[in-house]
């Protein structure tokens, strides 16, 4: 039994560290599932609203201090996604839409390897059989990748 404890202990180590909160740190996203911040921009500055992606955030309310939810101009927002019932709401949400709708989603609460949010919606979308889905590329969070840029806010 003491032979084991060293190799126990750095696995268990091995498998805190590849972990954030219960979520993997490996990207289950592909580069061409991400969108750039200033792409989305131009969209939502040069389209009308009935050609605009369904832009979704799962990002905590008052992020950053700010008094609002989501951020991005024409987000609909269901509250952080690591939380089983706004999972579960955004899914309720998504059932009645063709599996070929186009989504943009974002979190931006804190850099794309810590955040608890991304993973659990980037999964949901895939396990719905959703095909057109990007993932706003926000890696270090929305204040800095999005807000700072000048792009399209929503204030609620």
């Amino acid at each position: 039994m003491k032979k084991h404890f060293p190799f126990a202990c750095i696995l268990l180590l091995t498998m805190v560290f590849t972990k954030t909160y219960g979520q993997e740190k490996s990207v289950p996203w592909s580069d061409e599932q991400l969108m750039a911040p200033a792409k989305l921009a131009i969209i939502l500055a040069d389209s009308s609203e009935q050609s605009w992606p369904l832009i979704i955030a799962v990002n905590p309310d008052g992020m950053h201090g700010l008094p609002f939810k989501g951020g991005v101009k024409g987000s609909k927002w269901f509250g952080p996604a690591q939380d089983k019932t706004n999972l579960d709401s955004l899914k309720t949400y998504l059932e009645p839409l063709d599996r070929d709708a186009a989504i943009v989603f974002y979190c931006g609460c804190c850099p794309f390897d810590m955040c608890p949010n991304i993973r659990p919606a980037f999964h949901l979308f895939q396990e719905m059989g959703f095909t057109d889905f990007k993932l706003l590329n926000v890696p270090q969070n929305l204040e800095i990748d999005w807000m700072e840029k000048g792009y399209p806010m929503k204030i609620e």
